[in-house]
């Protein structure tokens, strides 16, 4: 596998994806076709760590980094998620929203 593919594939891996099929930089694998475009646009990064199993093994560092960068995601965007939804302002009672007012100190 190509250095460049394993390092944007951390940070950018729909894009790393997208790139690496257009430029026909996609690394071997036994990945039937359908599997390959569902993944890569549902479940990129484990795409990434089925690629990087398959031509490197799991012994690799490049492996367990991408392992970790996953589950830290993973784990991370909920909250991240719960925050940008439901405003600290907001207060639910019976179901209806109401609007609280900003109390400054």
């Amino acid at each position: 596998m190509e250095f460049y593919f394993l390092l944007f594939s951390l940070f950018f891996p729909r894009i790393t994806m997208v790139v690496s099929f257009m430029f026909g930089a996609y690394p071997d694998n036994s990945v039937w076709l359908i599997w390959d475009w569902i993944l890569g646009l549902f479940l990129p990064r484990i795409l990434v760590l089925i690629y990087i199993y398959q031509n490197m093994g799991y012994e690799t560092p490049w492996f367990w980094l991408h392992l970790i960068v996953a589950v830290v995601v993973f784990f991370s965007s909920s909250w991240r998620t719960y925050r940008w939804r439901y405003p600290t302002n907001v207060v639910v009672v019976d179901d209806k929203f109401e609007a609280v007012e900003f109390i400054e100190e």
